[in-house]
């Protein structure tokens, strides 16, 4: 068997004392930190149910995998589209969402996202779920119909737009190398995050798997953010990512360049390609924090939802008394129901037909009959509460090199 050169994936990390990286690297600490300090726990659970939804729209959107939101939701509800094709993507959504919930949770794998361990359960988790005809690929090389090994390496050849990443039989050596490199160890915060940005190319351009790198490496990122106290369920890189993703193409495609001049580094890459990507990553991220934080103003959602009710009490689809109840659940996050009488302001009778047309539409919600109610934010209602958050029309279809 050939001699396998790790060191061709050098260098791995830029070099410290990057005052630009830091300089970023820190900002966007901070500013993570202040995100969701002004929401009740009930509002961040909830919204983080819808950026899980999010997260998965948009990372199956880089991989030209086109599932609206509202067919997400319905899939949730096990309401399958008819057609085949869009049934599949439907229950890829479902796995997408069910790892991340497992992520944000904290019951994920213990080990470090970057880790050989963390990585093939990622990839095991997610492919486990798929219908067999999205685990089916066809090689390039042999024209064959191979199938994708949930959790297992690759057996076969592949290249990735210019790129052709290492042979099979090199993927254990490359991997063990990144696992080393991406070791949280003696490592400041700092780093770290620089490092999420690091290992997010570099796991790419090792490719270890047949299929699901691109997501496998998406989940790996925000893994890390979120054991790093920067991440958490009210944003998402992917989000970011799928947003600019021509440059996310390209800035991939310039870190697998060789090393250009004696001034480029020292290692068989671009060190400057590589510091160019993370620059992105890290301003991704930035942007996708300062997003969420100018749509999660208190006084902001309040006003949408107000004008909202408003518009709804006039054409009679809710009665009078709705949007004083989804304040309250809004600023209180749970409401006992023996208190809506007095939020309304109605007799006992009417205050809970009140609550029970406010839960009818998904604008409270309830764990029982008799628990109590917190505020919703159900498909319908997301134009006009979180306007942005998901495209309303069905974007260009897209691909990045995975």
């Amino acid at each position: 068997m050939d001699r396998v050169n790790i060191t061709a994936m050098e260098p791995l990390h830029v070099p410290a004392g990057d005052a630009e990286l830091d300089d970023i690297s820190f900002d966007l600490i901070q500013k993570a930190a202040r995100l969701s300090g002004n929401l009740r726990p009930e509002i961040q659970a909830e919204l983080g149910r819808l950026v899980r939804s999010m997260n998965c729209y948009y990372s199956n959107f880089i991989e030209g995998h086109y599932t609206h939101p509202r067919e997400i939701e319905r899939a949730l509800h096990q309401e399958f589209s008819k057609d085949a094709g869009q049934r599949n993507l439907q229950k890829e959504a479902i796995a997408h969402i069910a790892l991340q919930v497992k992520i944000d949770s904290g019951s994920d794998e213990s080990s470090w996202p970057a880790s050989e361990e963390y990585i093939r359960w990622l990839h095991r988790e997610f492919c486990e779920q798929l219908p067999r005809e999205l685990r089916i690929v066809k090689s390039r090389f042999t024209g064959r119909e191979l199938e994708v090994i949930p959790g297992e390496y690759r057996a076969e050849q592949v290249d990735v737009y210019r790129h052709v990443p290492p042979a099979p039989h090199e993927l254990t050596a490359f991997m063990h190398r990144f696992e080393e490199a991406y070791s949280p160890s003696h490592r400041s915060k700092t780093q770290l995050l620089l490092s999420a940005a690091e290992a997010h190319h570099r796991l790419l351009w090792i490719h270890p798997f047949l299929d699901g790198n691109g997501r496998v490496v998406r989940f790996m990122s925000h893994a890390i953010l979120l054991r790093l106290g920067v991440g958490n369920s009210l944003w998402s890189v992917s989000r970011g990512l799928a947003r600019n993703v021509d440059r996310y193409k390209d800035l991939l495609g310039a870190a697998d360049a060789p090393r250009r001049n004696d001034l480029d580094g020292r290692g068989a890459l671009s060190l400057e390609a590589l510091k160019n990507f993370c620059r992105f990553f890290i301003e991704v991220c930035i942007d996708q924090v300062e997003f969420m934080a100018s749509l999660l103003q208190p006084a902001e959602i309040l006003r949408r939802i107000e004008l909202y009710v408003t518009d709804e009490v006039a054409a009679r689809r809710l009665p009078r008394g709705s949007f004083e109840m989804l304040r309250e659940a809004f600023y209180q996050g749970a409401v006992p129901r023996g208190r809506a009488p007095e939020i309304t302001g109605y007799e006992e009778r009417r205050a809970r037909e009140t609550v029970s047309v406010l839960l009818e539409r998904g604008l409270l919600r309830s764990d029982g009959p008799r628990a109590q109610v917190s505020l919703g934010f159900p498909e319908q209602v997301l134009e006009r509460w979180l306007p942005a958050l998901y495209p309303m029309d069905a974007p260009r279809e897209a691909r990045v090199a995975q």
